[in-house]
């Protein structure tokens, strides 16, 4: 399973939110590129990045950080916050990500997502931030009124190839990740499913492992807060 330490970036630092709340954030002292160092030098492959300021405009303001990083640690990067265009996916991947995740814009647009899916084979990841069974876009602040099950059964087909699934609620709240929600969702995914909000302990990264159809988990909030040792994660990924 694989592993996605997470770094969240604003205003060009790493910061955490709690249930994506830009009013209830951490900042850390940390720059977001040597948080990555950090990372790979305790031997993680994968790397999960969320350009918040980028989530906010819809323009990639973080984009250099993101290439640095890519560049410096040869890490597999997975990149989403505000990407509403083709364009913006041509510059991740021109920066060498490798997947775009699509959120709002293809919730909105299910025809976005299916013509970045054609276009950009292979590289596009769907995430699906849900509260109650509902999506929720623009940065988590509307509900948008899709049931999360329904909205993947009609865009399965498109060729998405990994899905991040993370329920609001748990997100920023080290409460443990909603499985049962998330093994529906894998149960119905097409494509390989990422566990994300709420990791607390080594007990979930460890239960994430039982289940199926599951590729995934993304760790934030529990590494930068200490309630879990990276060296003990880093054990967890090829074991």
């Amino acid at each position: 399973m694989k592993i996605f330490p997470a770094i969240d970036i604003k205003d060009k630092k790493c910061v955490r939110l709690v249930k994506g709340d830009f009013n209830n954030k951490t900042e850390y002292e940390i720059s977001p590129v040597d948080q990555a160092g950090k990372y790979k030098d305790h031997g993680f492959k994968n790397l999960h990045i969320v350009d918040l300021d980028g989530a906010l405009t819809g323009k990639t303001v973080n984009q250099d950080i993101i290439k640095e990083i890519v560049t410096k640690f040869d890490l597999k990067v997975e990149i989403g916050g505000g990407i509403r265009n083709l364009d913006n996916i041509q510059k991740y991947i021109d920066a060498g990500v490798e997947k775009v995740i699509l959120g709002s814009a293809v919730i909105k647009d299910k025809s976005f997502l299916k013509e970045a899916c054609e276009k950009f084979s292979n590289k596009i990841a769907l995430g699906l931030d849900a509260k109650d069974g509902y999506l929720s876009v623009s940065g988590w602040k509307e509900n948008s009124n899709q049931l999360t099950l329904d909205y993947l059964n009609d865009v399965n087909d498109y060729g998405v190839s990994r899905l991040i699934y993370t329920d609001i609620d748990r997100d920023g709240m080290k409460q443990s990740p909603n499985f049962e929600e998330t093994s529906k969702v894998a149960d119905v995914s097409r494509c390989p499913v990422i566990i994300s909000g709420g990791v607390s302990s080594m007990e979930d990264v460890k239960k994430a492992k039982s289940l199926k159809n599951i590729e995934g988990i993304i760790v934030g909030k529990a590494i930068y807060d200490g309630d879990i040792n990276l060296e003990e994660l880093a054990r967890e990924i090829n074991a």
